[in-house]
């Protein structure tokens, strides 16, 4: 897919621009030329590429209000980006725009144990949120399966989940303030250091907004204490459609585990061949990775109903691992599943939709007939505690008409969702990927309010300008560029 910017009318003028852009972040943070532009022209959707005009490398919210002001004022498009790592195009370049990136703003700025809050710049990575605090006893809940290697600001644009999401909640639980440089380059500070302000929540109005009302370059967070006692349970079971059912029971039971995660028979192979974990057995349908933490009494209570749930539902065999080595070794794999992917398939294209959680058996089963339908294989894991799935579908991009094919089965996949009384989105965002498929699930008038609170911040329409939304041209053009191998006719308004 190619986004491109019809407001552009004629040839822009660019030095003056890239001029203003080194005074104000050093002409070392300026990247304009053209073989350092292509390691941006994409995030973690890489079937969609599109080349930005310039690269702007911010280090301050100061920088980063100065880059914004110069947009405005001569009514550049512009689009935040983190560490790259999204999966629903929200990164992707529009033609001849200015992309704002902020992996150079990475330090945390204050760590208070005694408030159990932490402020960090957008650049910090997930994962060093917890090292920076878990000496002391402490740790950052939202853990996508990327947090290795993705970045605050990009979890905060899209809400990002993970594991623990499923007693913990997901970013947005999380965050408890924000400073934000929005469209116009001013600076504004929203929520506060107490989890619950009067007013307004512009805290959650912003945190998941994608880049479309402005860049947070302050975060506040959240962090809990470490549980006393924490023990992960591998179930094995002959089908999905068993370990489905295990799931429901488990949380029509009250047990609230931190995570439940599923994966099918070809991803645990997928993940053996790659990871030798040793863990997982290769003829199993479906696993199912239970975390349970809390007091040791709960833990062991809870630990004991869990497996006999799973027995219940068909569990051939059920281990447990209390030592942190052991359960570092049985999460790996899951951790892994989108790396092992990739060994099995030229290439893979990952949908993110969410169903109540007693649909999993029989939505499985619609995945498998449209699997068959479509002619390509569909390697399934799931975030399954909270209904998330993340059907892997599995095809070669040197087959020409390949990807058009692919997209159209992962569209149906979300379809699929919305019908089951789900949505097309747990935590990748809506992006570039899946702004056509808003209609399924939002009114026309749901639509439209949206619109009127990102004018309300974003009145020029130049803070990431053609994702979220649906609109005749870019849906219309999309949809009959679907018989080609690439997409080259969307356009934006």
């Amino acid at each position: 897919m190619i986004l491109k910017n019809p407001s552009k009318t004629q040839k822009f003028n660019w030095k003056p621009i890239i001029k203003q852009f080194e005074a104000a972040v050093g002409k070392d943070s300026v990247i304009r030329r053209k073989e350092e532009l292509l390691t941006y022209e994409c995030d973690g959707l890489a079937s969609y590429r599109q080349k930005p005009a310039l690269v702007i490398l911010p280090r301050t919210t100061e920088q980063v209000a100065a880059a914004v002001q110069i947009c405005d004022q001569n009514h550049l498009p512009w689009v935040a980006r983190g560490a790259g790592t999204g999966l629903s195009g929200g990164a992707l370049p529009v033609e001849d725009c200015v992309l704002i990136v902020t992996a150079l703003m990475k330090r945390i700025l204050d760590i208070d144990l005694e408030n159990q809050r932490i402020v960090v710049q957008p650049g910090v990575i997930n994962n060093w949120v917890t090292q920076a605090v878990s000496g002391a006893g402490f740790y950052y809940a939202p853990d996508p399966s990327s947090q290795i290697i993705c970045s605050i600001g990009g979890n905060v644009a899209e809400n990002s989940g993970g594991v623990h999401c499923l007693k913990y909640g997901v970013t947005t639980n999380h965050v408890m303030g924000l400073k934000l440089v929005l469209p116009d380059g001013s600076i504004v500070d929203v929520g506060g250091e107490v989890p619950e302000m009067p007013g307004y929540d512009l805290t959650g109005l912003f945190v998941g907004s994608e880049g479309t009302l402005g860049i947070a370059t302050e975060i506040t967070l959240r962090i809990l204490k470490t549980p006393e006692s924490i023990c992960v349970l591998l179930a094995d079971f002959t089908s999905v459609e068993e370990a489905g059912a295990a799931v429901a029971g488990i949380i029509s039971n009250g047990i609230i585990p931190a995570g439940i995660e599923m994966m099918d028979n070809l991803t645990i192979n997928a993940v053996e061949d790659v990871v030798a974990t040793g863990c997982y057995p290769r003829d199993a349908g479906a696993i199912l990775l239970v975390e349970l933490d809390g007091l040791e009494v709960e833990v062991v209570s809870n630990k004991q109903r869990v497996a006999a749930i799973c027995q219940q539902h068909g569990a051939r065999n059920i281990t447990s691992a209390r030592d942190a080595a052991t359960r570092l070794k049985l999460w790996k794999g899951r951790k892994s599943a989108f790396v092992a992917a990739g060994h099995i398939s030229p290439n893979y294209f990952v949908q993110d939709g969410v169903i109540p959680r007693t649909k999993l058996a029989e939505v499985l089963k619609e995945i498998a007939a449209l699997s068959e339908q479509y002619g390509y294989r569909i390697a399934n894991m799931f975030h399954a505690g909270d209904g998330n799935l993340h059907p892997l579908i599995l095809y070669d991009n040197a087959v020409e008409g390949a990807f058009a094919k692919v997209e159209e089965l992962g569209g149906e996949i979300l379809k699929l969702c919305v019908r089951s009384g789900g949505s097309i989105s747990g935590e990748h965002g809506i992006g570039a990927d899946k702004n056509c498929y808003m209609p399924e699930m939002f009114t026309e008038t749901d639509l439209e309010t949206m619109k009127w609170v990102n004018q309300v911040f974003n009145p020029q329409g130049l803070a990431n300008p053609g994702k979220l939304f649906p609109t005749p041209r870019t849906c219309g053009e999309v949809a009959n560029a679907q018989k080609l191998q690439e997409f080259k006719g969307a356009e934006l308004f």
